[in-house]
């Protein structure tokens, strides 16, 4: 059974918190404060807190001739749902870290996959396998 996992992150300002996860994003808004805000993210509970001072450009690896943000969080959707979002996120003008694209292109593990940041510069990753199998594949 998966269960849905639970990630707390720092952010610099709630409503444009709020604005890019419930309004963009399309994330249902839990409960909230003034100092954090609750979401839930494609069945998971993201917890986004206030804490400018703990935000920090993530340092990259190279994946796939990409340079990836080490640290980043996101999740796998179903393929047409992906290129759905692909495709929202570009005519919202999204300023892409690494423009969706077909990674691992006929090897294990082929996936689609793009990476932007949030507003307060969080690291997002959205993926997809077309073979769902292929997600744990090595």
């Amino acid at each position: 059974m998966n269960a849905p996992f639970h990630l707390a992150f720092p952010i610099r300002d709630i409503e444009e918190t709020r604005s890019f996860y419930g309004g963009l994003l399309g994330c249902d808004i839990g409960r909230s404060t003034d100092k954090w805000i609750d979401f839930n993210f494609f069945g998971n509970q993201l917890s986004a807190h206030v804490k400018p001072e703990e935000l920090a450009q993530a340092a990259t690896n190279a994946v796939d001739g990409k340079n990836v943000p080490v640290r980043h969080f996101g999740a796998v959707m179903e393929w047409n749902a992906w290129h759905t979002l692909a495709d929202k996120l570009k005519d919202y003008g999204i300023d892409f870290i690494i423009e969706p694209y077909i990674r691992f292109e006929g090897e294990v593990g082929e996936q689609a996959t793009m990476f932007f940041l949030d507003p307060s510069g969080n690291a997002l990753e959205f993926k997809s396998f077309k073979d769902p199998s292929q997600i744990f594949a090595k």
